[in-house]
């Protein structure tokens, strides 16, 4: 994932997409298209399908979004009834097309090709040591350590067997450390793994006779493929001609004894059309919303969101707090990830470009303002003003999820500690910096209990500092001062 720095947003990690299409034999990187085109929020700097005629497999990764990169002429060269797809935004690795994925290779157990979503905290440990072996990294992504692994991995079974492939996969990710949700793809079988504690979601879907593997409900839903259930955390899933079958991934080791499930998922990144760890995230935010209206009422004459994330929190808080809803902030759908800035400055241009507020629904309205998370602060200050510029009398703010304060580092490429503004300043100060007349956060108390769920089925060490799995120890910058414009 991505920290975009335009719109102080955290951007989603990556998104994956996999299908073995028994009897459509001609169809599966079709679906695959279609999957990771409901799954393009969840990376929008790269996309790649490798598919599988039963001999060969056939690729094809390029930079940009899913619809620009496949027509029907680049569908048509990717032959087969199997397919992963991948959409990626540059957690580890810069944003270059060496570092698109699926990830192809060959090696002696034969072709193989990988999409990764998640982080390995151990990567960077694991490639020096590869290197001083011999190996030969051509990418900068920590995904390519696990294929340097399956390489190096003794395996039994014929090459290019579910039985190589699966005793290959048990001994590479049994070396690495972090967040996976992973698809494997060779001629013969496909397989899905997710790390034991399940930080990053990955889904199973059936469409007929086939098998569907995928990061979101969403991705089944557009492709109308039933949804099984999610795949549980430390398990691994196989299929080939003989059907699926399920294992565990570490069948030796004993389970953890808390999850890992990423909590920031319901707050933000998934769509809110998903079910994730088995819940609808758009009544998730629904009740994020009613709970931070209980937590922080305020007077005020419209409840209007931050869109699109923070309108189902909006709604909520409206409808707990009998404030009238209202959208007074207007999204522009079609800003690219590049733009030519005007020589003569507009101030706040960046949040311009993609928001607009509605002078008519604001003027002189005292305003409560929902939105999902604040990372550096600076667009909920340009936001702030903007709603002051267009004739809001007074303006509150409120944030669907506790203080952003700590960096992740399983899949997420937040700012480092010192450049999250809640890391460093109070919430006073915080609502001084925006601008705003009020700033109320939702309690990390209030946001399990709107959930109904435990904090022990959760990482939320972004709110914490509560890492689940030991990290890389890294040199801090200067803390960050909050200046005004």
């Amino acid at each position: 994932m991505g920290y975009d720095a335009v719109y102080d947003k955290l951007k989603d990690e990556c998104g994956v997409f996999g299908i073995w299409a028994v009897g459509q034999s001609e169809e599966a990187a079709n679906f695959t298209y279609l999957g990771l085109h409901a799954l393009q929020h969840r990376g929008q700097e790269s996309a790649g399908i490798v598919s599988s005629d039963g001999e060969t497999l056939h690729t094809h990764r390029d930079m940009g979004l899913v619809a620009d990169i496949f027509d029907a002429g680049v569908l048509s060269t990717l032959k087969g009834g199997a397919a992963i797809g991948h959409v990626r935004y540059s957690t580890t690795g810069a944003s270059h097309l060496k570092n698109a994925q699926p990830l192809a290779v060959q090696y002696a157990g034969g072709p193989v090709a990988l999409a990764h979503n998640g982080n390995l905290v151990n990567a960077e440990a694991l490639r020096a040591e590869l290197e001083a072996q011999g190996s030969i990294f051509t990418a900068s992504t920590d995904s390519e350590v696990i294929v340097h692994l399956i390489a190096r991995a003794r395996a039994s079974g014929a090459p290019g067997s579910a039985e190589q492939l699966v005793g290959a996969v048990r001994q590479a990710l049994g070396r690495v450390s972090g967040a996976y949700s992973i698809l494997f793809l060779t001629p013969k079988v496909m397989v899905g793994a997710r790390d034991p504690m399940g930080f990053r979601p990955l889904v199973l879907g059936r469409l007929k006779g086939s098998w569907v593997l995928a990061s979101e409900t969403t991705a089944l839903d557009l492709i109308e493929a039933e949804y099984v259930r999610e795949v549980e955390p430390g398990e691994l899933v196989i299929v080939d001609g003989s059907g699926l079958r399920s294992e565990r991934l570490f069948p030796d080791e004993r389970p953890p004894a808390r999850l890992g499930r990423c909590v920031f998922e319901h707050i933000y990144f998934a769509r809110p059309d998903t079910v994730l760890f088995g819940r609808s995230v758009y009544a998730v935010r629904h009740g994020f919303g009613r709970q931070l209206a209980r937590e922080h009422a305020v007077n005020a004459d419209l409840v209007i969101p931050v869109p699109d994330s923070g309108v189902p929190a909006a709604i909520g808080y409206a409808e707990e707090s009998g404030i009238p809803f209202a959208m007074g902030l207007v999204r522009s759908h079609y800003v690219g990830r590049t733009f030519i800035e005007p020589q003569q400055s507009i101030r706040h241009f960046g949040v311009k470009l993609k928001l607009n507020a509605l002078k008519d629904v604001l003027s002189g309205k005292r305003v409560v303002v929902v939105d999902d998370s604040v990372v550096r602060g600076t667009t909920s200050r340009k936001i702030v003003k903007m709603l002051r510029s267009a004739g809001a009398r007074e303006v509150h703010l409120r944030i669907s999820s506790p203080p952003t304060a700590w960096p992740c580092y399983y899949g997420i490429d937040t700012p480092s500690r010192q450049e999250l503004v809640a890391s460093t300043h109070s919430i006073e100060e915080i609502a001084t910096y925006v601008t705003a007349d009020t700033l109320g956060y939702l309690s990390l108390e209030g946001m399990y209990a709107s959930m109904g769920e435990e904090r022990t089925g959760f990482c939320d060490a972004c709110f914490t500092g509560d890492y689940l799995v030991q990290f890389p120890k890294r040199t801090a910058p200067p803390p960050l001062r909050l200046v005004g414009q």
